[in-house]
């Protein structure tokens, strides 16, 4: 894809994702508009609703589950760890935000599937693993068991006070994943 239609697409994305979480209804033409793009070429990229709401999700996640090579490139495991489930946190308010316009897209007889949370997962086990093996967290803990320590993430009220109920709850878990650690 020539740089200038990446731009095109990332700013669609960004803006898709700002408007589509004020109101799943918004109208593709506004969004390309704020996007200062044309209509073509917002249906070039995203040939229907669906295809734009469901790519807003997908590079959502995507962002995230990228950003924890990264940050253990340069933070020590456990500190990687604890910066990536803030960004998680981040994440399942957009998710929360998005809601409405996921259902929608995803909601009708013949409407494509919801992607699965897979590359969030191997995220997950990624930072696990590097934990593990740097004596910070107690062995023999899996992806699956994180995240279920973590779902109350997805019952914060996006419109409230969520950052400061999340960074609780984070450090609850990440005390939590530290308890019987060896390295401790």
């Amino acid at each position: 894809m020539r740089s200038d239609a990446q731009r095109n697409r990332e700013r669609i994305l960004e803006v898709a994702l700002a408007e589509l979480t004020r109101s799943a209804d918004t109208p593709l033409s506004v969004i390309a508009k704020k996007a200062g793009v044309g209509q073509g070429t917002l249906y070039r990229n995203f040939p229907c609703r669906e295809d734009l709401v469901l790519e807003i999700y997908r590079h959502e996640m995507r962002q995230v589950a990228d950003s924890a090579a990264r940050l253990l490139e340069t933070r020590e495991p456990d500190r990687a760890l604890r910066e990536w489930m803030d960004r998680l946190a981040l994440f399942a308010m957009t998710k929360a935000g998005l809601a409405d316009a996921i259902r929608q897209a995803t909601g009708a007889p013949g409407s494509p599937a919801k992607p699965g949370p897979n590359p969030v997962i191997e995220a997950a086990e990624l930072l696990l693993r590097a934990c593990e093996e740097a004596g910070t967290i107690r062995p023999g803990v899996t992806s699956d068991d994180m995240i279920l320590a973590i779902g109350g993430l997805w019952q914060l009220d996006p419109t409230g006070d969520w950052r400061t109920r999340a960074t609780r709850l984070l450090d609850i878990v990440m005390d939590g994943l530290r308890a019987g650690a060896p390295g401790r």
